[in-house]
């Protein structure tokens, strides 16, 4: 009984962490796009007057 239990354990950690790594993937991707289109939308005035969206 003990050995079973501890494969469903085993089963339902490797599912969670399968889960969050490709919630992970997708967050990337997400933050990657909105990065990217920043720097397609960028204003042509900013700091020093090279036009970038973020402060640093």
């Amino acid at each position: 009984m003990v050995p079973i239990l501890l494969v469903l354990l085993l089963v339902l950690i490797l599912f969670g962490a399968g889960f969050a790594l490709k919630l992970l993937w997708w967050i990337a991707l997400a933050v990657l796009v909105i990065w990217l289109l920043g720097f397609v939308m960028r204003g042509t005035t900013g700091a020093g007057g090279r036009g970038r969206w973020y402060r640093w």
